[in-house]
């Protein structure tokens, strides 16, 4: 009966562990779900709509095959869409069925150029001359562009995981001059785990165990009762002892001789003991051989045990986990964090924090570029207003005077605040706070960021080194945004067009002022630091014979460029303005001229060493206020200034 159980077990191991490889194999569904892009007509650019990578659930993969290198980027679709404007393109969208709708898209008529001095850094590919004397866009190359959230590059195929939310789309092209690749394929994963697998083959395994052991007991159970059956003798008569004392003399001499030849007498000096085994049992041959068979059976049901347990593990250990069903892996407990409430109408940020990063980086690279060769063009890709110009003197002044200390790098590996605008026009703004990591000597940065318009790179108009007893405000996280306080507003105690024009009044009048109580520490020894180097320019004047015969002048007023002001959680704002600090000697008398001395650097820029009209020197602040809301009763603080030399020229 034991082998009848034995079978029985074996055959429904087999079919478990079957059916568990059969799942893994044969019954296993594909594991993505793919649908290719069919486009008719080329064009250098293909849209991709995030709705048809949202059409399916869970992480998407974009593949891209073609010849050369290929490019990629995903951004919002508003962004991408004002990108391509002035160009052809094929936008993919989301069709019926699971379908895909390809439309392709011509310029439309009301699209703003590209400015035209945007270099092949900025994204722009030159302009090719046509007959007639107009310039016909050559193509846009889509690489470079700061408007992407991320991109991806690879040669004749391209493989990139994606997970997008709504509102973002994907660019595909070469250069955008050749046409984009038209082999594109969207993949999405399916479900097609086995959770019975693992289960089936384990409990086919033990089944087989359990087979196995049935087998070993019927073998044994046959073996024992194999042996042979033979019939015993029957039983001897009942004999009683026999008393020899009492027999003849002639028998009694008999049997006693009988046994005295059948027991050998012992040697002289030996014993003799009966043989033992070492468990105290006499030896004989029936003895050991069972033994032996003993060890023998002993040894085939470990022999068949192991095979067993070898198969078990192997087939447990040969299980994925999509091949066995996953408990408790319940959703995570939402931990609650601090409401923030984006008003109805609010608009997207200008860019991610991510995104404000990669461009702080790039833009600090270019500059550093820049400085080195003390080229201003390329300086000019990533600079504009006040701090291109000050860069262009500095190039001036290191190339007559190579002493001269290079502008110091612009920290980027410790980017702490980051304050874009939001919205979805053009121009753009973005503020950042950058430190340095590991030098403490290297001060904090804050900057401001403009993006003109979709084609163009963010470039730095303001940027000032903040102060270590500043404290910067609390502002709105960088996935909300800002908003542009207008010059004239008056929910700020001071409007940002009237900022400039007040500071320079404290600089000029100091404590007689009516705005002096209004600035902060900080402020206030900033205007009394520019007022004492004006008493210096006198007082050396005086030193060196010149006071009768020469005379200065000062004057500090708001630079042309307009301020930048962003609103901050406590319905303040960070504004960021320019003053031009001017100074000007001329000489009492037809007969004096202004000798320049030992100021190298006047001379570098004026190209002379002494004028008889005179000389005017010029310099610019670039100052960032925090000011506080109307009816505050804070004070407007400082929180970071720079000055450079602008210029200095000869009067005429």
């Amino acid at each position: 009966m034991r082998f009848v159980w034995a079978v029985v077990a074996f055959v429904l191991a087999a079919g478990l562990i079957g059916a568990g490889i059969a799942q893994r194999t044969i019954f296993q569904g594909p594991s993505t779900q793919k649908v290719a892009v069919d486009v008719s007509e080329p064009a250098p650019f293909v849209l991709m709509d995030g709705d048809v990578l949202r059409e399916n659930p869970g992480a998407q993969t974009l593949l891209i095959r073609g010849g050369g290198d290929i490019f990629a980027a995903y951004g919002r679709t508003a962004d991408m869409e004002a990108w391509l404007s002035d160009t052809d393109y094929n936008h993919v969208t989301a069709g019926d069925g699971g379908e895909l709708d390809v439309q392709f898209v011509e310029p439309t008529a009301d699209a703003a150029a590209p400015a035209p001095e945007e270099t092949p850094s900025d994204g722009a590919a030159p302009e090719t001359p046509v007959e007639g004397g107009e310039a016909e866009p050559a193509g846009r190359n889509p690489a470079g562009s700061d408007l992407w959230l991320d991109s991806f590059s690879d040669t004749d195929s391209l493989i990139t995981d994606l997970q997008l939310p709504e509102g973002v789309s994907v660019l595909i092209a070469y250069d955008g001059i050749q046409d984009a690749p038209d082999d594109i394929v969207v993949s999405w994963p399916i479900d097609n785990s086995t959770p019975l697998a693992g289960p089936l083959m384990a409990a086919g395994a033990v089944v087989l165990l359990v087979g196995l052991i049935l087998y070993v007991l019927g073998i044994r159970h046959q073996r024992r009762g194999r042996g042979p059956r033979r019939k015993g003798p029957g039983p001897l008569p009942v004999t009683e002892p026999i008393d020899v004392t009492q027999l003849p003399p002639a028998e009694r001499a008999a049997i006693e001789g009988a046994d005295a030849s059948a027991s050998p007498a012992p040697v002289e000096g030996e014993e003799t003991q009966p043989e033992k085994t070492t468990d105290g049992a006499s030896s004989s041959p029936d003895g050991a051989s069972k033994e032996m068979r003993a060890q023998t059976a002993s040894r085939r049901r470990r022999a068949f045990a192991v095979p067993a347990i070898a198969l078990t593990a192997l087939l447990a250990t040969g299980c994925s986990a999509d091949s066995w069903p996953q408990f408790g892996e319940g959703t995570p407990s939402p931990t609650p964090t601090a409401t923030v409430i984006a008003p109805d109408n609010q608009k997207p940020p200008a860019v991610t924090e991510a995104q404000a990063k990669r461009i702080l980086q790039d833009a600090a690279a270019t500059i550093s570029e820049a400085d080195a060769a003390m080229n201003i063009e390329v300086a000019g890709t990533r600079l504009d207003g006040p701090a291109l110009t000050a860069r262009t003197t500095e190039y001036a002044l290191r190339t007559a005077l190579p002493e001269t200390t290079p502008p110091s790098a612009i920290p980027t590996d410790d980017v702490e605040v980051v304050l874009p605008e939001a919205t979805d026009r053009w121009p753009r703004t973005v503020l950042v706070l950058s430190k340095s990591e590991g030098d403490d000597t290297v001060p904090p940065v804050i900057l401001t960021m403009t993006q003109q318009d979709p084609w163009s790179t963010y470039k730095i108009t303001n940027m000032a080194e903040m102060s270590a007893d500043a404290v910067f405000p609390d502002v709105a996280a960088a996935w909300l945004g800002t908003s542009l306080v207008p010059d004239d507003s008056a929910f700020l105690s001071i409007p940002p067009g009237e900022l400039a024009a007040t500071f320079s009044d404290v600089v000029d009048a100091g404590e007689q002022s009516a705005a002096y109580g209004l600035f902060d520490d900080l402020a206030l020894n900033l205007a009394k630091s520019i007022r004492d180097s004006r008493q210096a320019v006198v007082q050396n004047l005086a030193d060196n014979g010149a006071a009768e015969t020469s005379q200065t002048a000062f004057d500090i007023a708001p630079a042309d460029t307009a301020p930048v002001s962003l609103t901050t959680l406590g319905s303040g704002a960070i504004v960021a303005v320019s003053l031009i600090d001017n100074e000007t000697v001329t000489p009492t008398s037809a007969d004096a001229v202004i000798r320049f001395g030992e100021n190298a650097q006047v001379k570098a820029l004026t190209g002379v060493t002494e004028s008889a009209k005179g000389v005017t020197t010029r310099y610019e602040f670039q100052l960032f206020f925090s000011v506080p809301a109307q009816g505050s009763t804070e004070q407007i603080r400082l929180l970071a200034v720079r000055q450079d030399l602008l210029s200095a020229e000869v009067l005429k």
